[in-house]
């Protein structure tokens, strides 16, 4: 069982901006309109203000048209707004302009303007600009590969509580990249971001306490997290579990159930959990085979929980 590779994603969060400072009772009522689903009051909030200049109704009007509330979905024009609320320095539209650059979405992808945008957000604090920035630099993508640069964005976005950024910081903790390897400093990033019910992170802390790496070997811990990470259909995870039933690692031995989360981690796409389906598959008879079939779908069924 061995650590998952670094999952590489851009954060792609809008979020509506709350009341801003300054803004008067437009402001406020166009964002009690967007809230409740009043899209055509908020934009006829929004768009005088925006036309004015204010940062905050360009930022959430650029919101409406990326996300197609109230007006059609039009990107090109989500990405004017972000822009002119970017320019006087609003931290969210700078973070949405990076992700709209990064992704070529109403522009043509451009990996320096992400960058130069994910810096301006993450200067002042955006979390998911920080973890973006991050990605950009362990990539080296926009700009020249540099994992401790890498680390340091990582770090302030992880202690800002983000997932993503807690999770990848584990990753360079356990594999000793921008810094010296450090199991347990691996381990305390795994936790916060598995507590956040991250996957990869569920998954990886399974695997530390199954390989007793950085906290005493524990079968009970690794099962917990596997199960977890399985329960969202991380398929390594799920092939993971069919190994502890079968071994009688952490629960029962249990011959079903192993081929069971093997079956389910092999149509999840997992290859070498075809080859131990079908070699658990070998041990058991007829009558347990259909049995393990059966309750495969009823955990397909049921989402994965409580299988």
């Amino acid at each position: 069982m061995k650590n998952v590779t670094r999952t590489i994603c851009l954060t792609l969060a809008l979020f509506l901006g709350s009341v801003g400072t300054g803004c008067g009772p437009d402001f406020n009522k166009g964002v009690a309109a967007y809230e409740s689903g009043d899209f055509a009051t908020a934009l006829g909030e929004f768009r005088p203000l925006a036309e004015q200049g204010d940062a905050d109704a360009q930022y959430n009007l650029g919101v409406m048209y990326e996300k197609g509330r109230g007006v059609p979905q039009d990107d090109k024009i989500a990405l004017k707004w972000f822009t002119l609320a970017a320019e006087q320095g609003y931290a969210r539209a700078q973070h949405n302009l990076g992700v709209m650059y990064a992704n070529g979405e109403g522009v043509p992808q451009d990996d320096k303007t992400a960058l130069k945008w994910y810096t301006l957000a993450a200067e002042q604090g955006h979390a998911d600009a920080q973890y973006n920035l991050g990605l950009m630099y362990e990539k080296g993508q926009g700009v020249p590969q540099d994992d401790k640069s890498a680390l340091k964005w990582y770090t302030l976005a992880a202690e800002q509580g983000l997932a993503d950024a807690q999770y990848s910081l584990g990753v360079m903790y356990a594999n000793g990249y921008g810094v010296p390897q450090d199991d347990k400093s691996a381990l305390k990033w795994y936790t916060l971001a598995a507590e956040q019910e991250d996957a990869f992170a569920q998954y990886n802390l399974g695997v530390m306490y199954y390989e007793g790496q950085g906290v005493p070997q524990d079968d009970k811990s690794a099962l917990k997290w596997f199960t977890l990470s399985a329960e969202q259909g991380y398929a390594r995870a799920q092939n993971n579990l069919g190994v502890m039933y079968y071994n009688g690692e952490g629960v029962i031995k249990d011959n079903v159930y192993a081929h069971m989360w093997g079956n389910i981690a092999a149509s999840n796409g997992l290859e070498k959990a075809v080859e131990f389906r079908d070699w658990v598959g070998e041990k058991m008879t007829p009558s347990q085979l259909e049995t393990s079939q059966r309750i495969a779908g009823e955990c397909v069924r049921k989402q994965y929980k409580g299988c």
